[in-house]
């Protein structure tokens, strides 16, 4: 656990002993306690992120499946294709 072995769980739980003495079980309730509420803020960090990536992503879906304008104007379909070059004919 934690890359510890049983000699350095067993000095860590010595010493414990020895700062806390009789206080122990409520200041390893407290520690569990505040471990559980960072967990929590930690998760609910992420789900933001999470929701804002999902509405990021469902935006640009959105844009990309955007229906263009339904007239057949040749100006409008110059600018969706986008520029056209005159075509290159060779010197004869």
């Amino acid at each position: 656990m934690f890359g510890l072995g049983p000699f350095e769980m067993v000095v860590i739980g010595v010493i414990a002993v020895v700062l806390f003495g009789g206080n122990l079980p409520e200041v390893a309730r407290k520690l569990g306690g505040s471990y559980r509420e960072f967990r929590r803020g930690l998760n609910e960090v992420q789900q933001q992120f999470r929701l804002a990536e999902y509405e990021a992503k469902k935006t640009f879906t959105a844009d990309d499946s955007k229906p263009t304008s339904g007239s057949n104007d040749e100006d409008d379909d110059e600018e969706v294709t986008g520029p056209k070059a005159p075509k290159f004919t060779p010197p004869a």
